[in-house]
């Protein structure tokens, strides 16, 4: 399998960040690709009262676009890292695309569809060719199991681990949760460990709590050496073999310059 580089990286990252810079506002039409200024102007003067308000301002457009461009923000970079993520452990651990993925499917109830339902990353021990890779990774897993207190019994049938990858949880969604619980106790089913990798630090504790409750192994955008069963740039570095922080130390210009011309495209009005 060929290496990636710092290029090919950035270049999965920024390519999701890009797609915000053309986000559109829907107005709560349910319109596919959005609205431009003028449909915006033409469907805001067309409605006696936004009109009488002067609604139909240029600026009140680039406020539907950066209020909807933020949650596109979010949503892009979470997906970006979550496929660099997969692209690292398949160029670390000489994994292919389908080991690197998990996927379950809950049967159909009454007259309903069978649901299809995955997370982000998979890391299945066997599939790891190098001797002293696989030895790491399985040391850490049973070291983290140990650490949230999971039953030995249990851990003992643990053949890998599942990730659900975030850029950071700044919601205290209830259903996506509660998804989540569902999530971690099929993956013990499977004999999987289940380990949330949040990239930042904003997450709520009271959501780090519940999850760590709920036995996720929860890791965090900690640095400054931080360890591997507490920081998500821990374990890259340290079990998997690849300093994801220091590639976006590296490369945080060129990040910053995307996510600037992006905003600069969301905050005006064209």
């Amino acid at each position: 399998m060929t290496q990636s580089t710092d290029e090919d990286y950035l270049a999965i990252l920024t390519g999701y960040i890009q797609v915000c810079a053309t986000y559109k506002p829907k107005l709560g039409h349910g319109a596919k690709a959005g609205y431009e200024l003028d449909e915006f102007q033409r469907i805001y003067r067309a409605d006696p009262f936004y009109n009488w308000l002067g609604l139909d301002n240029p600026l009140m457009y680039a406020a539907h676009k950066a209020a909807g461009g933020m949650t596109s923000i979010y949503r892009q970079i979470g997906m970006g890292c979550e496929f660099l993520f997969r692209r690292i452990l398949q160029d670390q651990l000489d994994l292919n695309d389908e080991d690197v993925r998990w996927s379950y499917t809950l049967p159909r109830v009454g007259g309903g569809k069978a649901r299809k339902l995955h997370l982000d990353a998979r890391i299945p021990i066997s599939s790891i060719a190098d001797t002293a890779r696989r030895r790491r990774v399985r040391s850490w897993m049973r070291n983290a199991a140990n650490r949230i207190d999971i039953d030995s019994a249990i851990a003992k049938t643990l053949q890998g681990i599942v990730f659900e990858i975030r850029q950071g949880y700044k919601s205290k969604d209830s259903k996506r949760q509660n998804a989540d619980i569902a999530n971690a106790a099929t993956a013990y089913t499977k004999g999987l460990l289940p380990c949330a990798g949040i990239l930042s630090l904003q997450i709520d504790e009271d959501i780090a709590q519940r999850y760590r409750n709920e036995r996720w192994m929860l890791l965090t955008g900690l640095t400054d050496n931080a360890s591997s069963d507490e920081s998500f740039y821990g374990f890259c570095k340290d079990v998997i073999g690849y300093d994801l922080a220091g590639f976006f130390q590296r490369n945080s210009p060129a990040i910053r310059k995307e996510v600037e011309a992006m905003l600069m495209a969301l905050l005006t009005p064209s």
